[in-house]
């Protein structure tokens, strides 16, 4: 889709404008766009650089932004320049690259890591799963070496670290763990990787704990952090993100203390003197139980370190007194002085969940009905959705959703022809006008729906632009339904499928398998561990085993449609 960076790629960017960025200013000079371009191994005569930064410095002042900086990437990211940016980044200090190697991966496709959030994540790994006798072969990990990678190898531990974001989401008896063979090794592989896709991943790492769907008393808890004016419907349409950082401000407001506006620069050290660890300082301060309940012994926070003149010191006499709270995981002294975003974000995330200190409010007009959160039908939509990888990804699937952007990517995804050029108003909306924009993006949407032969009966754009949720989800159904149709026809060279032709393969396979039982519909109960298993075969299941116990009929299609699949490819 033009003009659209997926959300990843986009951090990855910010990153190395940050990295490009020598003197922190937060813009990039003439000079530091001559180096780069240098050190990229396509060096660019003056008056070129200096006609890149005239064409694209859209406020004149001679010196380019990160939003400017993105539009320079875009224009030669289809081009031998932007494969030598990706080199130069690569080549700054502490990150690494790979290239993808399999036959799902990209020819050329190149994923890049830190060696910070290498050793971040390894030490988590090792501290989470330290006690689960199925990893003792595994763990401990050296986090200074590639180990991460190679002990992945035999997929039991990608398995465990999905059921650690999301428990349950794999059935343990599903798990290969002994005498593991080519094969099994196969299976486990695929069982963690189907299994990631349908809790929402789009590319399998470890990313912010998505608090909406945490512990009960947590989500009460942050209608603490209420705006005046704003709802709670508003609140819960927050990504984690936001809430992590509308949670960590409420405290720093509490202390007397500036607020920071992200989890990279502000913290990083030598941007303000208010900012880097010093902020962290207060929020620990302020977070550390008080002694007031009975099953947490009272822990005060030294703030002796807080005027330590030494960046690393401070950070690390600031890391002491959050393993008091037994919450040092994620970040090095240097991951915050450096202001490494991911990690310092991870680092947050773990202090929101072990110690909120947030109270629920007393005698106001809040509808606590909100806060039942969504229903599996609704999670697994926007799962779905956000394994194929839109932008803006969905956290909200209503709010989300109300510019109908995310829908109209999912319409390419089932090969319906999108006009983004004169049919699709995209960001930054204008300030006077932006629901008519997004209400014309609607409408759109609506006649895609109906030019692809959905049933819209009574489903007008307005109804997606108020996130009616009844008409939005018909709409997404049938989205994800056809999604999975495609997907049987360009297995079946060509051939058409509905509910029939799979309820006929179903019912011929079992008999092939010398098995007596059929379906007539996709009302019959199915036992959850099936999930587990079809999605060990290679079958990338969306729907969740609840589902299929309740007999959902809608997702239980979405399952037998995923093993002919499944099937159909083996053939």
């Amino acid at each position: 889709m033009a003009g659209k960076i997926p959300k990843e790629e986009m951090e990855e960017l910010r990153d190395a404008f940050e990295k490009v960025d020598m003197d922190s200013s937060g813009q990039i000079s003439t000079y530091e766009l001559h180096d780069l371009f240098r050190e990229a191994g396509c060096p660019q005569p003056g008056y070129r650089v200096r006609e890149i930064i005239q064409r694209l410095d859209r406020n004149n002042d001679n010196v380019i932004s990160f939003d400017e900086f993105v539009s320079i990437f875009q224009e030669l990211k289809n081009g031998e320049i932007a494969k030598s940016f990706r080199k130069a980044i690569n080549r700054k200090e502490g990150i690494l690259a790979i290239g993808g190697t399999s036959e799902q991966s990209s020819e050329g496709t190149q994923h890049s890591f830190s060696e910070e959030e290498r050793f971040a994540f390894v030490n988590w790994i090792n501290s989470a799963l330290e006690n689960d006798p199925d990893c003792k072969h595994l763990l401990p990990m050296d986090p200074n070496t590639d180990a991460l990678f190679q002990k992945m190898g035999d997929g039991v531990l990608l398995c465990k670290m999905v059921n650690l974001s999301v428990p349950d989401t794999i059935d343990e008896r599903t798990i290969n763990k002994k005498k593991l063979t080519h094969f099994t090794t196969q299976e486990n592989l695929n069982l963690a990787l189907n299994s990631a896709s349908a809790i929402g991943c789009h590319v399998v790492n470890i990313g912010a704990l998505d608090l909406k769907e945490g512990k009960p008393h947590l989500v009460l808890a942050l209608a603490a952090l209420l705006r005046d004016g704003e709802t709670l419907e508003d609140l819960m349409k927050l990504s984690p993100e936001e809430l992590l950082l509308r949670w960590a401000n409420f405290h720093l407001e509490n202390a007397g203390y500036q607020k920071i506006n992200n989890f990279s620069s502000d913290i990083k050290a030598g941007r303000d003197t208010h900012a880097d660890s010093r902020a962290y300082f207060h929020l620990l301060n302020q977070i550390s139980p008080k002694g007031t309940d009975e099953d947490q012994p009272r822990i005060d926070i030294s703030m002796a370190g807080f005027n330590e003149k030494d960046d690393q010191r401070r950070a690390e006499a600031m890391l002491q007194e959050a393993d008091r709270l037994g919450c040092r995981q994620f970040v090095t002294p240097a991951d915050v002085v450096s202001g490494n975003p991911k990690l310092n974000l991870a680092f947050v995330a773990n202090l929101f969940n072990k110690y909120p200190a947030l109270t629920k409010p007393e005698g106001e007009d809040i509808d606590w009905g909100l806060l039942e959160g969504e229903t599996r039908e609704e999670r697994t939509f926007r799962n779905w959705m956000n394994s194929l990888g839109v932008n803006p990804h969905v956290n909200h699937l209503y709010g989300d959703l109300q510019d109908a952007l995310v829908i109209l990517q999912l319409y390419e995804k089932i090969k319906v022809h999108v006009d983004w050029s004169n049919k699709v108003n995209t960001p930054p909306y204008p300030k006077i006008g932006t629901k008519m924009k997004k209400l014309e993006n609607c409408n759109y949407a609506v006649e895609l729906g109906k030019s692809a032969k959905f049933s819209l009966v009574g489903i007008g754009g307005q109804d997606l632009n108020d996130g009616n949720p009844t008409l939005t989800l018909a709409v997404v159904w049938q989205l994800m339904r056809r999604y999975t149709l495609n997907v049987l026809e360009d297995l079946g060279d060509g051939q058409k499928a509905n509910d029939d032709i799979i309820v006929r393969w179903v019912n011929t396979t079992l008999a092939q398998a010398g098995k007596t039982s059929k379906i007539s519909s996709f009302k019959r109960k199915t036992p959850g561990y099936a999930v587990s298993m079809a999605r060990k075969i290679g079958a990338r299941v969306y729907a969740l085993p609840e589902d299929l116990v309740e007999v959902k009929p809608k997702m239980v299609m979405t399952v037998f449609a995923c093993l002919m699949g499944r099937g159909m490819k083996r053939a």
